[in-house]
């Protein structure tokens, strides 16, 4: 809620949305309590990269991968594409689409994490190496230690996808909405492509706001904006 206010230009502290939430008999979110990987690796976070496979089924029965990248520094997520059949072939291209891409947006990442999940192939690390990104391993059976939790608790767990064309347009929407618009704590409420907006600072403003929402997906996701 504090993310969406600043997004909106309304200054207020976090501890003011605190108390009206407390008084209201809202708790926050018990995942936001504890320390997590995540967290250790923001304050390390400007040369990494993360990337992970996130696996969904559709309504017609098919298992569908789904292959996607986050820059720890500025949490800017790139999702890769999604396959029925994650072949070495097709990932090894993702993995050159992934590399132009970062070439092209300055990204000087130096380090990729990822699991040791074998849908990875061998030459991938070659590829990425030859950009000047070293890969790096997470633990065996440490799954917490990636970071890729986003796009399933707040798209996949939500959503009732019909097929990998339905599955595919999901993904779009939510990569724009978490680049340019979802707020982050670690961006102090800014967003990846977003900067936070100027406080207003006119009461008559204040007292007289219009504000507009715009559901992406059916309402599963949701943009808060002035009023033209």
């Amino acid at each position: 809620m504090h993310g969406e206010l600043a997004t909106l230009g309304i200054k207020v502290a976090p501890s003011t949305v605190w108390e009206i939430l407390k008084q209201e008999g809202l708790d926050p979110a018990p995942q936001r309590a504890s320390t997590t990987w995540a967290d250790f690796l923001r304050s390390q976070a400007d040369a990494l990269l993360a990337c992970d496979f996130i696996e969904t089924v559709t309504l017609n029965g098919q298992r569908q991968y789904i292959p996607a990248v986050i820059e720890h520094a500025g949490r800017r997520i790139r999702v890769l594409g999604t396959t029925a059949h994650p072949t070495a072939g097709w990932v090894i291209q993702a993995i050159r689409n992934l590399v132009m891409d970062l070439e092209d947006a300055n990204c000087r990442a130096r380090l990729l994490i990822r699991d040791r999940d074998g849908k990875f192939p061998a030459r991938m690390d070659g590829i990425l190496a030859d950009a000047g990104i070293q890969t790096v391993l997470t633990g065996i059976r440490m799954p917490r230690m990636n970071s890729m939790q986003s796009c399933r608790h707040e798209l996949l767990d939500r959503c009732l996808l019909w097929n990998e064309r339905h599955l595919r347009h999901a993904l779009r929407e939510y990569e724009l909405f978490y680049n340019r618009h979802r707020a982050h704590q670690s961006l102090a409420q800014a967003a990846p492509l977003r900067t936070v907006s100027d406080p207003i600072t006119d009461p008559e403003r204040i007292a007289d706001l219009n504000i507009r929402r715009r559901d992406r997906l059916g309402g599963v996701l949701h943009e808060y904006s002035h009023a033209a």
